[in-house]
């Protein structure tokens, strides 16, 4: 039998079975490309990709300006709380709190979970501790000693808020898991007294002098560790495996951060360090934002489930509540008008189940997060709750983009500049950008794209 002629596919290429070559295989003298060379130049790619990924989340923290932003909100609507319930902080978590003493032992021993506050009950060790945590909000929110005060504060939302678990609202929660977040972020490179301490540092050096010397971080992290080792040993840290862990981690990893930085020969063990903590800030960022992402979706799809929510009269009935309305006339207004409660309601549901679906892109999701931040804004007035709208929007503020907080950043110390120029009587010469700086405006560290975020 005579076999059927077929064409030959352009570029040398002999498609199937036959006298001809096999699949994928080229023909001498043809132009094309082998199935293999292009697999090469695909896996290179890849590779080339893949490399320069893992460089990006190795070599510098990302997200620096979104970090700090978190830190300042979550740790100054912490303050702004401690200080509102100063005169009622007995009630609510001391020796005066309906949830007395042995109720709270009672439970903390079913649950396991962490409060200093269990370790005594004396008025005395309360208001140590309620003292100590409203400091270090004070001194996270302005970024000194931010890893060691991070630390502390912690410890001082957890021991509050596991000892009267009935108090608070929604905005608890949020500072309760932010808290142990921040432990992990690297958020006191920009816009904090660390950062201005180390752009000092580093004025001193390339000017041919030394940094100077640091005394007090030894000295607090020493504090700490006398803290944390008869509180290991006496079972003082709760039930669990991964506080005492996350707590022994963070001692140690900074003793031996300050240790390596003592010894000139020792740059690989310090880039090493520096890479874990790199990746560390990386991780807890990406959980913030899957926690925001899931607070969001969450509620939004418990709400298309709820009738009054699918009849668009769900905001009418707070708005009628003597507990939400701090402001009744306003509160009136809203009410009066079943168009605005209509819209108000759906716009909610829409833009709470919209919003983990727009992260990838830029545009819609900027659009959205000026929708949430306006609705925070006004959950915090119309229904009295500002402690929750702080909370959430610190919370939101982590999908900002960097070119906004840049500027924002710049207005903010402008502001504070010509302020100060004033109370001196006087004019100042502004002084030029400078990349590290805490006294000039703040720039974008290198290889930062100015108009993403983590997620576009």
């Amino acid at each position: 039998m005579v076999e059927r002629h077929r064409r030959r596919p352009p570029g040398g290429l002999w498609p199937g079975p036959g006298p001809g070559p096999g699949p994928g295989v080229r023909r001498h003298g043809g132009g094309g490309v082998s199935a293999s060379t292009q697999a090469g130049g695909v896996v290179r790619r890849v590779d080339r990709s893949l490399a320069r990924a893992v460089q990006r989340v190795t070599a510098a923290p990302l997200g620096t300006y979104q970090s700090a932003v978190l830190r300042i909100g979550v740790s100054a609507t912490y303050l702004l709380f401690l200080l509102r319930e100063l005169p009622h902080r007995r009630e609510l978590y001391g020796p005066d709190s309906p949830w007395h003493w042995d109720m709270a032992r009672q439970l903390i021993s079913d649950n396991e979970a962490f409060t200093v506050l269990m370790w005594s009950d004396s008025a005395l060790w309360f208001e140590v501790v309620y003292a100590v945590t409203l400091v270090s909000a004070g001194l996270l929110m302005v970024g000194w000693r931010t890893r060691a005060t991070s630390v502390v504060f912690m410890a001082g939302v957890l021991s509050l808020q596991n000892r009267s678990i009935f108090m608070g609202d929604g905005g608890d929660n949020v500072i309760h898991l932010m808290a142990i977040y921040l432990v992990l972020t690297r958020c006191a490179r920009v816009w904090s007294l660390d950062a201005r301490r180390e752009a000092r540092n580093a004025v001193r050096v390339a000017e041919g002098g030394r940094p100077a010397p640091d005394r007090v971080g030894p000295a607090l992290w020493t504090v700490l560790g006398v803290v944390l080792l008869p509180a290991t040993l006496m079972g003082g840290l709760g039930g669990t495996w991964w506080l005492p862990v996350l707590l022994w981690i963070l001692w140690l990893g900074n003793g031996a951060w300050w240790a390596l930085n003592r010894l000139p020969s020792a740059r690989e063990p310090r880039l090493l360090l520096d890479v874990l903590a790199n990746l560390a800030h990386h991780a807890a960022l990406l959980v913030i934002m899957a926690e925001v992402c899931l607070i969001y979706a969450t509620a939004g799809w418990y709400k298309i489930q709820g009738s009054r929510w699918q009849d668009g009269t769900a905001l009418y009935y707070p708005l009628n509540l003597d507990y939400f309305t701090p402001w009744p006339g306003l509160s009136g207004v809203f009410a009066s008008s079943a168009l605005v409660v209509m819209a108000l309601t759906y716009l909610t549901v829409v833009v709470q189940v919209a919003f983990p679906f727009t992260l990838f892109n830029r545009k819609v999701k900027n659009v959205l997060l000026v929708l949430m931040i306006g609705e925070h804004a006004g959950i915090a007035v119309i229904l009295g709750l500002p402690f929750f709208s702080l909370a959430m929007i610190a919370a939101d503020a982590v999908f900002l983009p960097t070119v906004f907080l840049v500027w924002l950043g710049g207005r903010v110390t402008s502001g504070r500049r010509r302020l100060f120029s004033r109370a001196d009587g006087g004019t100042r010469v502004p002084r030029p950008r400078r990349p590290g700086g805490g006294d000039g405006q703040e720039a974008l560290p290198p290889g930062a794209d100015p108009g993403h975020t983590l997620v576009g």
